[in-house]
């Protein structure tokens, strides 16, 4: 048992780094008119939930998303940083703050969710072999485990967007912060699972 907390805490970890920069930006846009605290937790663990799902299921066989298609959902971040974006460019510099929160409302419980399934190809193509491998109650205590986690994750990342320290030196750019890293994110996201080329050979 303490083998598998061990491994499961591990796999939690390698595969959810990045997950420490979304949230933290996430709580900060929070303070800002952004999703509120709730929807990002409630966000997390909807779209997390659906990752290890989408995983048990693969594992025993059936697939019902293909794995190197998930990272399409790259959209959703990218969606939204281009529109937030837009909109702190249409605007003076004194309403950029009122046009940033716009924007950020707009993600809410969904888009949160979106956007955890979106940044989360890597974490089915490590959870579902192993989860193959691993007996009902391995994989039970696995997923606990991953659920512990990410109440932790969420909590950091609190910690981090809502310290005023942190809020104080991001207060200049915090308006062009969020947009920037969700076009990177959903960038990144395209790029790095293959999606686009797929998408190309298949249209075409």
């Amino acid at each position: 048992m303490i083998s598998t907390i061990v491994v499961a805490a591990g796999m939690f970890a390698a595969t959810n780094i990045d997950d420490i920069v979304v949230l933290t930006v996430l709580f900060l846009a929070s303070t800002r008119g952004g999703p509120r605290p709730w929807q990002i937790v409630l966000g997390q663990y909807l779209g997390f939930s659906t990752l290890v799902a989408i995983s048990v299921v693969a594992a025993l066989g059936l697939t019902v998303v293909p794995d190197q298609w998930v990272g399409f959902l790259g959209v959703i971040p990218l969606a939204i940083g281009v529109i937030g974006l837009f909109r702190g460019l249409r605007k003076s510099k004194d309403d950029d703050d009122d046009e940033a929160e716009s924007a950020l409302k707009a993600v809410g419980l969904l888009g949160v969710a979106g956007i955890t399934i979106a940044n989360g190809a890597d974490n089915i193509s490590l959870y579902t072999p192993v989860f193959r491998t691993f007996s009902p109650t391995d994989t039970a205590i696995t997923i606990v485990v991953f659920l512990v986690l990410v109440a932790a994750w969420c909590a950091l990342g609190r910690a981090i967007g809502t310290n005023r320290r942190v809020t104080e030196a991001l207060e200049r750019i915090e308006h062009w912060l969020v947009p920037v890293v969700f076009i990177g994110l959903g960038l990144f996201i395209l790029v790095e699972s293959g999606v686009v080329p797929r998408l190309i050979d298949v249209l075409g």
